[in-house]
């Protein structure tokens, strides 16, 4: 039997989904492996099976585990999305207060999810009192490490970062139009969304959905061609569609994992939003 650590603040559930999640993110447990039983798992902790069936659910939270009728729990491949960010953004606004962070590259991703609740909010079948929705994003207008050329003549080159700007102008301004169009229909109470820009390269992005849970991912570098006016143009590029994402959920504990996550990236991300970062001006 493997002891938990007496000393351990956390719930038993909690140090058993810690001990099973590292067993699994350094594939001493591989992709496509079943778990132990839910006895052999209270047998191995000396837990109960209950405890046990609260470590897995918070596994299957995460992405990292599926049970299959019948068969037993076993981790997610590699070739399945660890984790859908769709439903628990959808979810947010099923709450009176919607309140979503966001720092990335273009927040093309979030643009597309959150169009059907913003739908639905239209329609009436969805009724928050607030929204508010902070992006924080790269300043394109400045050189910067990333977007950038590649090829024979790598670095710095603004029609690269004037493209990737078109795309900020096309998908974080729409979602703050179609929030501040809401508000002034009536249909939320209080309406607020902002984008303001830092010098930093977009390395990673996250999501902070009502100051209780975080998406995490980094950003790929990869080199593809695209075109620029008429020349095809090799750059390096963040690729946000391929970034792998981490959830992470505070709970009662403020010294959980999950809680010191989702804790600490707000307050970086409020340390940026109210020191370096300014409001977004297009084309300045």
């Amino acid at each position: 039997m493997t002891t938990l650590d007496p000393d351990d603040p956390r719930p038993p559930y909690q140090q058993v989904a810690n001990v099973l999640r590292a067993a699994i993110l350094t594939k001493t447990i591989g992709p496509g492996e079943k778990l132990p039983s839910q006895a052999e798992l209270a047998e191995r902790y000396g837990v109960a099976r209950m405890t046990v069936q609260q470590s897995l659910r918070l596994l299957k939270a995460e992405g990292l585990v599926v049970a299959r009728q019948g068969s037993g729990v076993f981790v997610r491949e590699r070739t399945e999305r660890p984790v859908g960010l769709r439903p628990h953004v959808e979810a947010v606004f099923g709450t009176p207060d919607v309140r979503i962070d966001f720092s990335g590259y273009t927040a093309e991703t979030l643009n597309g999810i959150i169009q059907e609740p913003l739908d639905k909010i239209r329609a009436g079948r969805l009724t928050p009192e607030s929204v508010r929705l902070r992006l924080l994003l790269s300043d394109m207008s400045n050189p910067i490490a990333l977007p950038s050329r590649a090829g024979d003549n790598p670095g710095d080159d603004a029609g690269v970062r004037r493209r990737m700007e078109r795309l900020v102008e096309r998908h974080a301004l729409a979602i703050v139009e179609s929030v501040m169009e809401l508000g002034s229909l009536g249909l939320i109470g209080r309406a607020e969304a902002e984008v303001r820009v830092h010098g930093s390269a977009p390395l990673f992005k996250a999501y902070i959905l009502n100051n209780h849970e975080l998406f995490f991912g980094f950003y790929p570098v990869v080199e593809h061609t695209v075109t620029i006016g008429k020349e095809q143009v090799p750059i390096f590029d963040p690729m946000g569609k391929d970034a792998v994402l981490f959830h992470h959920v505070a709970d009662a504990d403020p010294n959980s994992t999950g809680s010191l996550y989702v804790t600490e990236t707000s307050r970086w991300f409020d340390s940026v939003w109210n020191t370096i970062a300014r409001e977004y001006a297009p084309n300045d």
